[in-house]
């Protein structure tokens, strides 16, 4: 009983220090510089993806030889008939990235908490559905 008087108190101070910090995405991914650097590394991507050529491609898909002038035909080129502003619009578009994977990031790190307390949970419930679950082994009667 006097172990149980003294040890209580003890365990009652402890609790917060043992209660873990919520899951955050690493500072790196949350940190505007990075994603400076991913859009910077998905713009010159997507330019180089742009500068594919694919007039040999399109010809053979046509069953015909490809010309001279097809051979240099690139994606850009391709994306230019159906829109003449398209570099425009792809930069304005490449602009708007950065913003918009800052704000992902952080609603992913104010969620991320949430999520994993009820996967906990999830967790928990199925273990005690799982312990419930008869013996397959025990004798039937």
């Amino acid at each position: 009983m006097r172990k149980s008087l003294i040890l209580l108190p003890l365990v009652l101070v402890a609790t917060p220090a043992l209660a873990k910090a919520p899951p955050q995405l690493p500072p790196e991914l949350t940190d505007p510089a990075t994603t400076q650097r991913l859009g910077n590394a998905m713009q010159a991507l997507s330019n180089a993806f742009l500068n594919l050529r694919v007039g040999e491609v399109q010809a053979a898909m046509e069953g015909r030889e490809a010309t001279s002038q097809e051979r240099n035909l690139t994606v850009r080129d391709v994306a230019r008939r159906n829109d003449p502003d398209f570099d425009r619009h792809l930069q304005q578009h490449m602009a708007e990235v950065g913003p918009m994977m800052q704000q992902g990031m952080r609603a992913m790190n104010q969620t991320l908490p949430i999520v994993m307390n009820d996967l906990a949970h999830a967790q928990k419930t199925l273990e005690r559905a799982i312990a419930n679950l008869p013996d397959p082994t025990y004798p039937k009667r």
